[in-house]
């Protein structure tokens, strides 16, 4: 897969809502291309946890990012 992200940085510390970590486990559970570019997802995106990708079929997608992931295991979910 191709990854198609821009590149977001930020300096502060890390903080998600309940929605934000509720969308970052039905990313984990749920097809990733099921998922719409909601606020939730495109905060996610923001903070790196999440990015696009592209499929060899020319779909774009959410993924998981490594951080995604190490947030992830943190919470218990990885």
């Amino acid at each position: 897969m191709k990854n198609i992200e821009h590149d977001y940085t930020s300096e502060e510390p890390l903080r998600l809502s309940a929605h934000e970590i509720a969308t970052l486990l039905l990313l984990l559970h749920a097809p990733v291309d099921l998922i719409a570019a909601t606020p939730d997802v495109i905060s996610l995106r923001e903070n790196e946890l999440v990015h696009l990708v592209e499929s060899e079929q020319g779909q774009t997608m959410f993924a998981i990012t490594d951080k995604g992931n190490a947030v992830l295991r943190i919470l218990g979910a990885g």
